[in-house]
C-alpha cells in the first residue's frame, strides 16, 4: 500500500476522520486508542462543521479560518508553495467507507489545497494489511511540524445554497442528486430529520454505492458508468441529509473524471427546514 510505504515522508500529514453520529465520543476515543502512526485526529463536529442554527442544516460547513488555522497546525502548506513538488500531500481515512473522510477531501479541495487523497479501504483495510497502528498522538518524526502559511484559494462555485437548488434544479442539463439509502429517499423512513421525502425532481445515487461492502472503492470504470446518465450535465447539484456523504459522490465523480459536482452544504436538513 502506497501510504505504508510513504509513512516516513517528511512532507506527508494523515488525518484520522473516524467518527459516529450516534456516538459522537467514539471517533476520538479510537483515534487515542489506536491510530495509524502519525496521524491527527480532525473531528467531524468540531473541525468540519460550524454550530447548528436555526437553518443552514445539522453539518453546516466549518469557519474556514479555523480549520485553515488547525490544518496549519498540523503542517499543511498551501497557496503558491504547495504546487512545488515538494509541498505537502495529506491523506485521509476513517471507518465507514469515505462517509466522513471525504469530508475533508472535499474541503480541502474546496479551499484549494487538491494534493490530498482518501485512504482506500480505511481503519478497517489498514488493519486487515497488518500494517503497524500506534497510540502515540505526537508524530514519530525527528521533530512535531511547524505551522505554515494557509494562504486560501476558496473555489466558492462548488457550492450551493437552497435559493440556488431552488432556482437551479429543474433547468435543462442540470442535475440534482440526493445521496441518501432509497429508503431515506422515497420516504419511506427517516431516522433523523423531522420530515421525510426528497426535493422535488433529485434522482437517487447512495453514496454507499461507491465502495464494495469492506469499504474499497470500486474502480473507475464503474464509478464512469455509474454516472454514465449524468455525465452530460452542465451542473450536478448533489447532497445527502447534512451536506456530509454526499462528498462521498463527489468524490465518486472526481474518480469518473465529472468536474461538475456541486455541494448543497445544507442539504436535505436545510431544505425541510425551510417547508
Amino acid at each position: 500500500m502506497w501510504l505504508y510505504q510513504n509513512l516516513q515522508d517528511s512532507q506527508g500529514i494523515i488525518i484520522d476522520c473516524r467518527f459516529s453520529l450516534a456516538d459522537p465520543d467514539l471517533g476520538r476515543q479510537q483515534y487515542q486508542s489506536s491510530h495509524i502512526p502519525g496521524a491527527h485526529y480532525f473531528d467531524l463536529n468540531q473541525d468540519l462543521s460550524s454550530p447548528i442554527e436555526q437553518q443552514g442544516g445539522r453539518h453546516p460547513l466549518p469557519n474556514l479560518a479555523q480549520l485553515a488555522e488547525k490544518l496549519s497546525s498540523v503542517g499543511v502548506k498551501f497557496g503558491e508553495v504547495a504546487q512545488d513538488d515538494r509541498s505537502s500531500w495529506v491523506v485521509v481515512y476513517d471507518d465507514s467507507r469515505f462517509g466522513f473522510a471525504a469530508r475533508l477531501w472535499w474541503l480541502l479541495r474546496y479551499m484549494g489545497f487538491d494534493r490530498v487523497a482518501v485512504l482506500d479501504g480505511g481503519w478497517s483495510g489498514w488493519m486487515a494489511a497488518g500494517y503497524p497502528v500506534t497510540a502515540e498522538i505526537l508524530l514519530s518524526r525527528s521533530q512535531t511540524p511547524q505551522p505554515k502559511t494557509f494562504e486560501l484559494q476558496l473555489r466558492s462555485h462548488w457550492v450551493v445554497d437552497s435559493e440556488a437548488v431552488k432556482n437551479r434544479k429543474d433547468l435543462p442539463n442540470v442535475a440534482l442528486v440526493d445521496s441518501r439509502e432509497g429508503e431515506r429517499y422515497r420516504g419511506e423512513r427517516e431516522p433523523i430529520d423531522p420530515i421525510a421525502g426528497h426535493i422535488p425532481g433529485a434522482v437517487n445515487y447512495p453514496w454507499q454505492e461507491v465502495t464494495d461492502a469492506q469499504g474499497y472503492c470500486r474502480p473507475v470504470i464503474e464509478q464512469q458508468q455509474r454516472w454514465s446518465a449524468l455525465s452530460q450535465s452542465e451542473e450536478i447539484l448533489v447532497y445527502c441529509g447534512s451536506g456530509v456523504t454526499a462528498c462521498v459522490n463527489l468524490l465518486s465523480l472526481a474518480i469518473a473524471g465529472i468536474d461538475t459536482g456541486k455541494l448543497y452544504a445544507g442539504s436535505w436538513s436545510d431544505w425541510c427546514s425551510r417547508l
